[in-house]
């Protein structure tokens, strides 16, 4: 990928985490969204916004709906922002690297725990027999 489309990627990135956090989106529906990502087509006319959403699938949902709604208003002000000839469409998408990081943690812990209920026992010469 070059350097102009991480450029714009990450222009990108910070104008829409600043219009839907501190600006605030007019839609209730738009809960606590955080944006993870975005990765811009080549030709500048498509971008992938990743974004992750504090709360249920019901809820994650419903803000995914709220962003895609918004989406002709978020496009105008990145076009304001950017002075780009073509400005992205842009397709919201559900990041969801935290729920497999917490998924593979919750799994490390009851390994941790099945482990630590058997404790290996050690000889004087050296060699580990499990209980």
């Amino acid at each position: 990928m070059g350097h102009r489309i991480l450029k714009i990627n990450e222009s990108i990135k910070e104008i829409l985490s600043s219009v839907i956090t501190a600006e605030g989106l007019k839609d209730p529906r738009v809960g606590f969204v955080t944006v993870t990502g975005v990765e811009t087509s080549a030709d500048l006319r498509h971008a992938k916004v990743f974004v992750s959403v504090l709360g249920k699938a019901a809820e994650r949902e419903a803000s995914l709906k709220a962003l895609e709604r918004s989406r002709g208003f978020l496009q105008s002000r990145l076009n304001a922002s950017l002075h780009m000839r073509r400005t992205p469409q842009l397709v919201f998408l559900y990041d969801d690297t935290l729920d497999n990081a917490l998924y593979i943690e919750k799994l490390l812990k009851r390994e941790e725990e099945v482990l630590g209920a058997v404790q290996p026992e050690i000889h004087v010469d050296g060699e580990e027999e499990a209980e």
